[in-house]
């Protein structure tokens, strides 16, 4: 099972951009299904991108298609976020995960987590 280290977070003007990174260890990252999701202050924590082992597949929420993109690096053991056009609503904790499903990755089945990174988007 790996452990998982999110790096990147930061305070934002609206419009701006941010490339949040996990780190993997202490497993086989190229094995995983890894994900981002978020949470923001009194909300649930909500799905926001997933990348299948090979980084063939994608899958994104609506809400942030077109304006976020999620890869890997196998070699490096790491997962990207890279986020443009932040707008305030994108404010929230960002947590890396890793999961050994199919398909998009679900809170329920991701077996390891980060431990947040806070992006503030600034209006």
């Amino acid at each position: 099972q790996v452990q998982l280290v999110e790096s990147g977070g930061g305070v934002v003007q609206a419009g701006g951009s941010l490339r949040l990174s996990c780190a993997a260890s202490g497993g086989t990252f190229s094995n995983a299904v890894m994900a981002w999701f978020r949470q923001a202050p009194g909300k649930e924590r909500e799905s926001v991108a997933t990348i299948s082992r090979t980084g063939g597949l994608t899958y994104y929420a609506d809400s942030v298609k077109g304006r976020f993109t999620i890869s890997r690096d196998n070699a490096k053991n790491t997962v990207y976020l890279q986020m443009n056009n932040l707008k305030p609503e994108d404010t929230a904790v960002y947590y890396c995960a890793a999961g050994y499903g199919f398909g998009e990755l679900r809170q329920t089945t991701a077996r390891s987590w980060g431990q947040g990174t806070q992006v503030t988007v600034s209006s």
